[in-house]
């Protein structure tokens, strides 16, 4: 048994037991930039492709997979539809930061994809072959000044392949967007829990990036088992302090002249990444937790899991209870920027004032359902989901008051518990930023982490958070798309949900609460788009 599942258990009693260090404080003031500062690296601004009319967020969710090409106009537009900054928002809200985000040092920048706690730690690396529309190098995403800082110059994309060994995908492309993660980011905050919050967001990003695309008429995959030393070392990272996560190939269109004969650029080992990033923080922490579960991670990092290794994993039919039809899920017909520029935390936003449309709940779960799986290279493609939705219904039109699992198949609610749980979901909530009992419904996903970890190792716990951050991702955009109210926190009583929800039999944990419903009328608020919707 891998360390993996010493950490996922103690993320999941965390509520009960604190994790260590139990004492610690986050340093505010000296807290570091939310990305990364090349000072001596040339910039080069992107360009915005747009977002076509038939792009919908529908499409993006539930269309066809796409078969088209990426450029550089569509890659811009991708990067700052989902990371980029694109306004900046002041509310009257419930959360806890609402008396510092008047001051600009300490501005509510929006962005199309969600981040625990708001930091957005995740680095975006484009490593460029000889096909693309820039010189060959490595290009760190800037995401304040939507533009690539140039960090190496040269073909390094040998080594991606290297890395990523027998991946057909990358065998097909000299294009790769590689996500890392320094983890002071997000450890400045959350300390020893952080590896937990560092891996749904790259689900996030990942699951953003699959939308828009889709809605393109693109795809977007990613591998997540690989040689992740050698990349690391290929971008210059700290093995100590920072982590390569996700690898994802791009096709990218083809240029006009003849390429036949043209041979993939080989690898170069001793290539790597010189700029070194400017630190904000005068004084950076490590936390022994973090740096444990990260080397359990990379054990077998580069040994791609066989096809259907994950299935004995996989989640299993619903169990048996009454059965409540959901209507078909609303049409979400909003462009995917547009769904992406208007997502948001609700924040203590929610009334039960005018009960929710079952069709924006069944709108909801089918976009979780549709994240359930993340088209990555331990997946096997047509398979069931990692994840299964449960439901806390409090004020949903036709629907009684209740705890409810949903079965994906058949688009219904299958009742496990009738009653209201509404004090039952705010008494094991930790934080005062919302009232549980307000929303309309209450969603978890909960997925069998420690099977996952018995079939395919300790980075089996990267794949289960991603497709837990996806989960998360989907269903906020969807939200958006439909005009309701969404919130997504991780600050609630594990142990006390899975009792309720009756898990130990099935080895599910639950992994987020994922609260939609109707907000308050004429919310007073700010807001400032740096570029248009």
């Amino acid at each position: 048994m891998g360390y993996a599942h010493e950490y996922a258990t103690a993320v999941m009693r965390r509520g009960r037991i604190p994790m260590e260090p139990a004492d610690f404080v986050p340093n505010w003031s000296d807290r570091p930039r939310k990305g990364k500062f090349f000072p001596d690296a040339p910039v080069l601004p992107l360009p915005d492709g747009g977002c076509a009319d038939d792009a919908t967020l529908g499409r993006g969710l539930f269309g066809p997979r796409g078969t088209g090409a990426f450029s550089l106009p569509l890659l811009g537009a991708m990067l700052r539809d989902s990371y980029g900054l694109t306004g900046r928002r002041l509310a009257v809200q419930a959360n806890s930061d609402l008396g510092s985000l008047p001051f600009h040092t300490h501005a509510n920048w929006s962005r199309g994809t969600s981040s625990g706690g708001g930091l957005y730690p995740i680095g975006i690396h484009w490593l460029s072959g000889a096909s693309g529309p820039l010189a060959p190098g490595v290009y760190y995403y800037d995401t304040p000044r939507n533009a690539f800082a140039r960090t190496l110059s040269g073909d390094v994309t040998g080594e991606v392949r290297t890395a990523l060994g027998d991946l057909e995908e990358a065998a097909e492309t000299d294009q790769f967007l590689v996500l890392g993660v320094t983890f002071w980011q997000n450890a400045f905050k959350y300390n020893s829990f952080s590896y937990h919050v560092v891996t749904m967001d790259i689900g996030a990003l990942l699951q953003t990036w699959r939308m828009w695309a889709r809605a393109h008429g693109l795809h977007i995959g990613a591998a997540l088992w690989f040689d992740e030393p050698r990349l690391g070392r290929v971008l210059g990272l700290d093995p100590e302090e920072d982590g390569v996560f996700a690898v994802v190939p791009l096709t990218w269109e083809k240029p006009d002249e003849d390429d036949t004969g043209k041979q993939a650029a080989p690898a170069t080992p001793g290539a790597r990444v010189r700029h070194v990033p400017d630190e904000r923080s005068r004084r950076v922490l490590t936390f022994p937790t973090v740096h444990a579960i990260h080397a359990a991670t990379l054990e077998g990092a580069a040994d791609r899991p066989a096809p259907g290794t994950l299935d004995s994993a996989l989640v299993t039919p619903p169990g048996p209870g009454e059965r409540v039809a959901l209507p078909a899920p609303l049409a979400l017909e909003a462009t995917a920027r547009r769904a992406l520029r208007e997502r948001r935390s609700s924040f203590g936003r929610f009334t039960a004032t005018t009960p929710l449309d079952p069709d924006r709940l069944s709108a909801a779960l089918a976009a979780a359902v549709a994240a359930g799986t993340l088209d990555t290279d331990a997946e096997t493609p047509g398979a069931a989901p990692l994840t299964r939705q449960y439901v806390f219904v409090n004020h949903v039109r036709g629907i009684a008051p209740g705890i409810y699992e949903h079965d994906r198949e058949t688009n219904e609610l299958v009742l496990m518990k009738l009653g209201d749980f509404g004090g039952f979901l705010q008494e094991n909530y930790f934080l005062a930023n919302y009232n549980l009992e307000q929303a309309a419904a209450v969603l978890v996903p909960a997925a069998r982490t420690h099977t996952v970890l018995d079939t395919v190792g300790d980075r089996g716990l990267r794949l289960v958070n991603a497709v837990i951050g996806a989960t998360a991702q989907a269903v906020y955009t969807a939200s958006s798309a439909a005009g309701m109210g969404c919130g997504v926190a991780l600050g609630f009583d594990c142990v006390s949900f899975a009792e309720e929800l009756g898990l130990a039999e099935r080895g599910e944990i639950p992994l987020l609460v994922m609260m939609i419903g109707n907000e308050a009328p004429r919310p007073a608020g700010y807001r400032f788009d740096i570029v248009a919707p």
